[in-house]
């Protein structure tokens, strides 16, 4: 390992890594513009000089690595400063520089107080300026409702660029001009259409590009920040949520290296102003065919006297994609309580069951896995749509030269290259027995994958499918328990479906899904149906039923039910989600429910008091005390564990009964996957610039 002398301390670093890197192991800050952990070096700044002994002018540091260094004359290590008069003088330079035509828009500006540029010309700079010239100005460019720019103020960092082109794989932003004329643009002019456009907003140092949503709403020193997990998809991203009181102003991403690095999906950041609009603020009974205010106590009332009437077996209910373990274990406890076995979480009708093993419906491999894989093949399942940040882990990949990627299922663009092998099981099951060219791939690959998606799952043969995709797995060599290695990976689309189903929110009489149950509804079988915020099926089957819904939002299953009462939405109450490779993550509370809204569990409380069927806890603290004891794994927070292989080794055993459809897509409309994300004008404008690339128009006109 090569040995430095940083400021007259000798230290030892690890091979090959940059001199800017070395200096802060060392303990010494290096400012830099252009320089990013997880972006190419792009080396355009110049604010990351350092002083190397022996050399005639100050070095770029994030360019030069610590193996090109020269020892001393006497065989002494290499010896950087990065604290003399001359690297002072040059960072003093390059700021000057960099603020000649920077303009002087501090006070207005809405980086104001979170901007690299303004921290570090006051750290770095001087407290003057020498150059009289006019400015340079720059037209700013539409780039769609997501990010606003102001491109005057652009120092040509190239950030932008890169993660555009390396990390989302969507080359949309690029520079056009040289020297003075250069520009950072979309070329044509069009609204931006990758999944994780945003990010550009955090990478930009300076104002440049901002959140056009969030612009002028808030300072930051005025925001409330709690650390909470996303529930747009089943990733379980790490975000912050930036409240002012009772409204949430923004969503920001958290650093989880093995969840979501540092991005976050543009669904996950403008969602916010969904959370304000079309809320379920207080509880409402069906009266005479309409819907009419009562209070709490009326509509337990309500459901209470319909109970009373109707046999257990004859009461089912559906959990939906948003809900926390809490909820759904409080639910699941009021239902079986009544002496249903009748509890939902499956939506989409997808072939899980924690009767399989833990290891059928979980990412194996974990999702930091996939930088290990050489080998991947997506059965029935779009990442990019389904999980953008995983589909950026799998570009990550692929750009590293290791991973070949063969898909089987909707020829999508991926923002990869991959082989595209066929449309539905009948390929899977070549590859399975060995009859394909991709069975060769995996078996002489070391660190092979499969992800199967919900497309392949939810469907009327998906369990065929899920084993065929276990005897894929097991004659394939993905299984490799003496190397730590399991290669089979279940995709998940809601953020609260692994969870339900760890705790077991199957029905568990012998053959009974949601189709059962709705056909049940049609057939006057089922008398009572509890949405807990379930809205991602079609409601107009539940037939003559009592629904009862539960939820934050006044979607689809509002619409029809009998009962309303008025729930939190993810920001409003304190919950676990377990993410689609089984990792259980702590959502606090940022902000308190509208209205007379009250958290979900609670009311699931309150509500078994008025059935004369109390629950056995009081508190959040005693629910999760009851809720460990049953599943003590939930108790392991931010902990990943992968299924055992022998579960999928039993998996493969059963026959796999398939037909020959392809594959579909579950998702339809990325932007608009959730009540909260329909609710959301910011998601509604985005979906229309899809549609309207969709058509060849720019979609700039907005």
């Amino acid at each position: 390992m090569p040995k430095l002398i940083i400021n007259d301390r000798e230290i030892e670093v690890e091979d090959g890594i940059n001199l800017l890197q070395a200096c802060e192991e060392a303990g010494e800050e290096i400012p830099r513009f252009c320089y990013h952990e997880r972006l190419s070096i792009a080396g355009n700044c110049r604010m990351c000089l350092v002083e190397v002994v022996g050399m005639p002018k100050p070095i770029a540091s994030c360019h030069m690595s610590v193996n090109d260094l020269r020892p001393g004359r006497d065989g002494s290590p290499p010896q950087v400063r990065t604290d003399s008069p001359l690297v002072k003088k040059a960072r003093e330079g390059v700021m000057e520089f960099l603020l000649i035509n920077h303009p002087l828009d501090c006070p207005i500006c809405d980086q104001g107080g979170e901007c690299d540029l303004q921290d570090q010309a006051m750290f770095y700079g001087v407290d003057g300026s020498r150059f009289h010239e006019n400015k340079r100005a720059v037209e700013d460019k539409n780039i769609g409702p997501l990010i606003k720019t102001i491109m005057t103020r652009c120092i040509h960092c190239t950030r932008c660029v890169r993660f555009m082109t390396e990390v989302a794989g969507v080359p949309e932003l690029g520079a056009i001009g040289r020297g003075e004329d250069m520009e950072i643009t979309t070329y044509l002019e069009h609204g931006m259409t990758s999944e994780l456009s945003g990010n550009v907003i955090d990478l930009c140092p300076v104002g440049a590009l901002t959140s056009k949503p969030y612009a002028f709403t808030a300072r930051p020193w005025e925001l409330t920040k709690t650390e909470s997990i996303d529930v747009m998809d089943a990733l379980g991203a790490n975000i912050r949520v930036d409240s002012r009181g009772r409204e949430v102003m923004r969503f920001l991403p958290r650093e989880h290296a093995d969840v979501n690095e540092e991005w976050i999906s543009d669904k996950t950041r403008f969602v916010w102003d969904g959370l304000r609009r079309q809320r379920l603020d207080r509880p409402y009974v069906r009266k005479d065919g309409t819907l009419r205010e009562v209070s709490w106590g009326e509509a337990f009332n309500a459901i209470a006297a319909r109970l009373r009437n109707t046999a257990s077996k004859r009461v089912g209910a559906i959990i939906g994609d948003l809900a926390p373990v809490e909820d759904a274990y409080a639910l699941k406890s009021l239902i079986n309580g009544l002496g249903s076995p009748y509890v939902e979480c499956r939506q989409d009708g997808a072939a899980l069951n924690p009767a399989l093993g833990r290891a059928s419906y979980i990412f194996n491999t974990g999702i930091a896995g996939i930088d290990e894989a050489d080998a991947i093949l997506l059965v029935g399942t779009n990442p990019r749509l389904e999980s953008a940040v995983l589909n950026a882990r799998i570009l990550k990949a692929y750009r590293s030269g290791r991973a070949r990627i063969g898909v089987i299922g909707e020829q999508a663009n991926l923002t990869y290259e991959y082989s595209y092998l066929g449309a539905g099981p009948d390929t899977l099951r070549e590859i399975a027995e060995g009859r394909h060219e991709f069975a060769d791939v995996l078996k002489n690959a070391e660190r092979p994958m499969l992800i199967v998606g919900q497309g392949a799952l939810a469907r009327p043969d998906g369990e065929g499918v899920l084993r065929l995709a276990a005897q894929t797995a097991v004659n394939t060599g993905m299984l490799k328990p003496d190397e730590g290695w399991n290669g089979f990976n279940v995709l998940h689309t809601a953020a609260s479906r692994v969870g339900a189903l760890d705790i077991g929110c199957v029905p568990s009489e012998e053959g009974a899904n949601l189709e059962t149950m709705l056909a049940a509804a049609q057939t006057r079988e089922m008398d009572v149906l509890y949405l807990l915020g379930a809205d991602e099926f079609d409601v107009s089957q539940t037939g003559d039923a009592f629904v009862i819904y539960q939820g934050s939002h006044g979607d689809s299953g509002a619409r029809l039910a009998d009962v309303i009462l008025p729930g939190s939405a993810y920001t409003e109450k304190d919950g676990t989600y377990v993410n689609t490779e089984g990792r259980v993550q702590i959502a606090p509370r940022a902000v308190f429910p509208p209205g007379e809204a009250k958290e979900d569990w609670a009311i699931i409380r309150a509500l078994s008091e008025h059935l004369g069927r109390a629950l056995p806890f009081d508190t959040l603290d005693q629910l999760r005390s009851a809720m460990y004891r049953d599943h003590p794994h939930l108790a392991g927070i931010d902990e990943f564990v992968p299924g055992d292989t022998a579960e999928i080794d039993a998996l493969a055993q059963g026959a796999a009964e398939v037909t020959s459809a392809p594959f579909a897509s579950p998702i339809e409309n990325y932007y608009l996957t959730n009540p909260i994300a329909r609710a959301s004008h910011v998601m509604q404008e985005q979906a229309a610039l899809h549609q309207a690339n969709a058509l060849g128009e720019t979609g700039t006109n907005g």
